[in-house]
């Protein structure tokens, strides 16, 4: 292989592996319940979505629940709704509701996912990056925009409660307000003076 054939296939996979577009609108998710109802993202929308992607037997992932448990009772009133989305396709409707009792204290829903390439699409995360850690950690707003994104590993993770409240706050006090997200081509355009 040539070092321009080399050079060129590393900077395409530098290009697949880039982070994950925030803001931007959010495609709409379907979560498998424990007893087999389908459960849809936009079914949520008018309220501040988290969804937490997890692994029903990762510690963080528990940890990270207890901390939304906590986040739901507070924010509920206040239009907020988290729910858990095994990325497991196969994960057993006993593994979820262990998970959702143990560690969600039941305040949130915990589905799965439907298929498991879905949430790498979601998620904007490319196959071609083997670092997928999780909980991964999404924030829509009540327009259903995708407004922040904590993937596993973020910094921001190792104080989640402060991050994640500091985050959602910003979100639950545009009552009202739905923000768009920027296209590529208005980010490039100056406003006028």
């Amino acid at each position: 292989m040539t070092r321009r054939v080399l050079a060129a296939l590393l900077l395409s996979g530098a290009v697949t592996i880039q982070a994950a577009e925030v803001p931007r609108p959010s495609p709409d998710y379907t979560v498998i319940m424990p007893d087999g109802s389908q459960k849809k993202l936009s079914e949520y929308k008018g309220k501040v979505i988290i969804a937490e992607f997890l692994l029903t037997t990762c510690a963080h992932c528990q940890n990270t629940a207890k901390v939304l448990n906590r986040i739901q009772k507070e924010y509920g009133p206040k239009g907020v709704q988290v729910i858990g989305i095994s990325i497991r396709s196969d994960t057993t409707a006993d593994e979820l509701r262990t998970f959702a009792t143990q560690y969600g204290g039941n305040a949130f829903p915990v589905g799965r996912t439907a298929e498991n390439g879905q949430v790498y699409a979601y998620l904007q995360h490319s196959i071609m990056n083997p670092n997928f850690y999780v909980p991964q950690i999404v924030i829509i707003d009540r327009g259903f925009t995708i407004r922040d994104y904590f993937p596993g590993g973020d910094a921001r993770l190792s104080n989640e409660e402060v991050n994640l409240r500091a985050a959602l706050d910003k979100v639950v006090a545009e009552r009202g307000t739905i923000r768009k997200p920027a296209t590529a081509a208005a980010k490039g355009r100056k406003r006028p003076s």
